[in-house]
This record gives structure tokens, sequence and C-alpha cells, in this order.
């Protein structure tokens, strides 16, 4: 009786903690400006050079008969302004390569204030070019800002899923994704003609990316580190508690230190990993395959064609071109709506629901998508049905697929792993970005409005693999997050490790004491793992 009493109590005393989550201002600051400064950024240049694609033409055609004596070809103006738009992608494969030594060296925070200045380097150039007369700048401008973009979506979710408790941990997480549509959003509310959408004005639009750069190089050095980097990688308890204080809104951090200490008792003597190390490494295996296969899908599951289509579904329906510009703000309303939706309830549903729904749901709007749009010149109301289903895909992609990938890779390894992890999540990312820049046109010219059920199918694979392999991860440690993945992984958790931490859990309490000695006597000690 005594000791069902003493459980009940331990339950309360749980659910309590569980209930009790501190959203400290020091936490939100640091996901909110993070985020502005990087996320936001990605998601701004995805969308920016839509509105002012004519006038950038006619500059590049100007340029070069000043330069040449004649106007350039068709085919040549068409071959630039691809390159100029996915010449992004190139930089962002080129940041997520480089991203690993640098977190390592610089830490999540420092590499997250140090990328602005690719930021603004390439908001002068782009925003400089025109009064320069070289297109070139533009272009160097573009893969600058592609850098910037690939070092952010991998240092930002490491640094957002270190810092946050693992019962908010996926709401966090899904700040990136927030803030890339509501940076998709932003550009298209600045191109508009009444503000920098206009032939004298466009480049205002690039030099406007100055701004959340500044705003977090000035606001981000004023917050803690990621406290995981500095007690694991670091060493330097001392500031590891005052980050965990700082970020929990409360005094008392020895539960998250003891956590983040047995991690670290299990890949003790371990050094961060490399990309072939980590490919090397059976009990992750099937964790890398998931953050390939997700990543994958982020990008190859058919948004970027939906945004190709829209100005010409939203015309066959009837809609003013004059004011087709203006209706496609509801495109990236909903984008940044169902994000929000999202982050709200992705620690009541869980990653696994709203990721394989999302896909289903996509699924379903592309079926109906083509029948729509193959028969949209017989019946008179099917282009408005058109305009539903582009809706609702990115509203399905937004509740799930858009952000949980990124949530997912920090997840699933522990610190040694987790930058390396990063830069394989950022290199398929990027490379798949690429490959729909290059490939879709041809896709589309062969299939016509049959292309969608190409994106259909991806995304039936994607669910399907999910549905069969990804855990739920919500709530639970690195650890639980392994011991699910371990059957699959043909391996079992290191049980010599829990006998030898239980052997020596007196030894360990004694390392504990001493690290709370030196906290209290105002020292960092190092290597007390």
């Amino acid at each position: 009786m005594e000791n069902k009493q003493q459980s009940n109590g331990v339950m309360k005393e749980n659910n309590a903690v569980k209930k009790k989550v501190n959203w400290s201002g020091s936490l939100i600051v640091a996901s909110l400006t993070g985020a502005f400064g990087s996320s936001f950024l990605y998601g701004y240049n995805l969308s920016v050079v839509n509105a002012p694609a004519g006038y950038i033409k006619k500059f590049y055609n100007e340029t070069w008969e000043r330069r040449y004596g004649f106007s350039v070809d068709e085919g040549t103006l068409t071959l630039l302004w691809s390159i100029t738009v996915s010449i992004f992608a190139i930089g962002g494969l080129v940041g997520a390569i480089i991203v690993t030594p640098i977190v390592k060296f610089f830490g999540r925070k420092c590499t997250l204030v140090l990328n602005n200045v690719f930021a603004v380097a390439a908001a002068l150039l782009m925003s400089l070019s025109s009064l320069a007369g070289s297109f070139e700048m533009l272009i160097l401008g573009r893969i600058i800002m592609g850098v910037d973009a690939g070092i952010s979506l991998s240092a930002l979710p490491m640094y957002l899923s270190e810092i946050s408790p693992k019962e908010i941990r996926g709401s966090l997480g899904q700040v990136t994704a927030i803030f890339i549509c509501i940076g998709v959003f932003t550009g298209q509310v600045l191109g508009l003609p009444e503000i920098f959408g206009q032939e004298s004005r466009w480049p205002f639009l690039f030099g406007a990316i100055i701004v959340p750069s500044l705003i977090q190089a000035v606001i981000l050095p004023f917050l803690p580190e990621s406290p995981r980097y500095l007690l694991l990688e670091k060493h330097n308890t001392s500031k590891a508690e005052k980050a965990f204080q700082r970020f929990l809104g409360k005094d008392d951090v020895s539960h998250e230190i003891e956590e983040v200490l047995a991690e670290s008792r299990v890949q003790r003597n371990t050094k961060l990993v490399s990309i072939l190390q980590l490919l090397r490494t059976r009990a992750v295996r099937w964790q890398i395959v998931t953050v390939v296969v997700t990543m994958g899908c982020y990008q190859l599951c058919g948004l970027n064609a939906i945004w190709y289509y829209t100005n010409n579904i939203f015309s066959e329906s009837g809609i003013n071109r004059e004011t087709i510009p203006y209706v496609t703000l509801s495109t990236g309303a909903v984008e940044t709506l169902a994000a929000v939706f999202s982050g709200l309830v992705i620690e009541r549903l869980g990653r696994r629901p709203l990721l394989i729904g999302g896909f289903g749901l996509m699924i379903v709007f592309f079926a109906v998508l083509t029948v729509s749009l193959t028969l949209q010149n017989t019946v008179h109301w099917l282009p408005y049905l058109s305009i539903f289903c582009i809706l609702a895909i990115i509203a399905s992609f937004c509740i799930g697929p858009g952000g949980i990938p990124f949530v997912l890779t920090g997840e699933f390894f522990q610190q040694s792993q987790r930058p390396a992890a990063f830069m394989i999540a950022g290199t398929v990312n990027w490379l798949s970005n690429f490959a729909v820049g290059l490939l879709f046109p041809f896709i589309q010219a062969g299939l016509q409005t049959y292309c969608f059920l190409v994106f259909a199918a991806i995304c039936f694979a994607g669910a399907t693999y999910l549905f069969f392999v990804l855990p739920e991860t919500k709530n639970k440690t690195f650890q639980e997050i392994s011991q699910a993945f371990a059957k699959r992984n043909k391996v079992t958790l290191e049980m010599q490790e829990m006998n030898h931490y239980v052997g020596e859990r007196k030894s360990s309490e004694e390392q504990e004491s001493n690290f709370t000695s030196s906290v209290d006597n105002g020292e960092t000690k190092k290597g007390i793992v």
C-alpha cells in the first residue's frame, strides 16, 4: 500500500513536471531571433525573385546590350535567369558541407551570428548590382546567400533542439518551418507593385535582407550558447549550468544536467564523428535512412511545382492578371497559418501523425488537382477546384513535411553525431532542391498536368516508408529513441554500458557532487565524465 502511494506520488510529480514547461524569456528570444535571421531569410529568398523577374531580365538585357552592342538572345537570357534562380541551391549545398567544422569550432550560437557576414555581403552585392551595371554581382550574391541558408538550416535546428526541454522540443523545432513560411509570405508582400515590385525599386527587395541579419547579429550575442555544447564538447560546467538556468527560467537545473551527463556516460571517450564514421555506425543506420527519406521527400514532394502552376491556374480561373499577385498572397498566408498550427499541436499529436498525414493529404489533393487541371476547359467551375487543391496541398505540406524533418534530425542523434547528421540532411536537402529546379521543366513539358502524379507517387513512397519505420519521438530522450530503432538496426543497447553505469553509480554520484561543489565555488572543471 505504501509502495502504491509512493508510486502515485511519483506519477503526480512527473505529470506536474510535464505540465509545467518553462517558456523563459531567453528561450523565446533565442528561438525567434535565431529563426528571424536564419530560416526567415531562406524563405524570403525563395520567393523574392518571383515578383521582379521581368525587371531583372530587362536589366540583364540592357547590361548585355551596353557591353556588347547587341541584345541578348532569348536562349541566353533564359539560361542567365535559370542560373540566377538555381545557383541559390548550389550555395546552399556548399553551406551544408562546411557547417560541421564551423559549429564544432565556434559553437551553435556563434555560427549563427557569424553567418550574418554572408547575408550582409550578399545583400550588398545584389542590391547594388543595378547601380553598378553588373548582373554578375546579382548571381554572386545569390550564391553567397545560398551559403548563408545552407549553414543556417543546419545550425538553427541544432541550436533549437539543444536549448529546448524535451516537452516542447517539437514545438520549438517548428519555429524553423514557421519562419520559412513567414519569409516566403514577406517576399510576396514586399514584391507588390505598391511597395518594391516596380522597375526602379526591385534592388530594395534584396537590400531588405540586411535588416533581419543585423537584428540577429545585435541580439543573439547576449544570449547563451547551447548548454549541451558547452557541457559535452567544451566541458565548461559553469557556463552550461548558467545557460540551462537562463533558458529554463529556474535555478535548479540538476535534472537537466543529469540527463546530459547520462548521455555523456553512454558516449564517453567518443569524439565528434565524421560523416563516414556515422555512415558506418550500425546503431544509427535506419535513423540516417529515415533522415535521407524525409529530407528528400521534403524537396521532391512537388511544392515547387505548385508554385510554378499557381499563376497559370489563377489566370485560367478568370482572375485578372493585375490582381493575381494579391491573390497569390493567399498561398503565403495559408502556408504560414498551417505551419503555426503544426507548431501548436505537434506536442499533442506527435511527429508521426503530422508527417504521415501531411503526405497522405498531399496524395489525395494531387490526384484531384490532376483531374481538375485535365478537365478544367470542359467544366466552368473546375478552375476554382484547382485553386482549392493548391491551397490544400500547401497547407498539408506545412502541417507536417514542411518542418518536422528538421526536428527529427535533431532528435535522432547524440551530441557527437549531430553535426555530421545535419551535414547529411543538408546535402540531401540542397541536392534535391537543385534536382527539382533542373528536372521539373522537362517533367512538366513531357507529362503536362499529369506531372503531379509523379509527386503523388513520391509522397506515397515517403508516407509508406515512414508508416513502417518511423517511431514516435515526442517527449523522448535520445536513449529512448535509440531503443525504438535498436531492433531494426539489429543491435542491442549497450548493456555493458548500462551495467557499467549501475556499477559506477556510487562513483558517478561522487563526480556529480564534485560538479556541484565546483559550481558553488565558481570553478570550471573539465573532463568530469
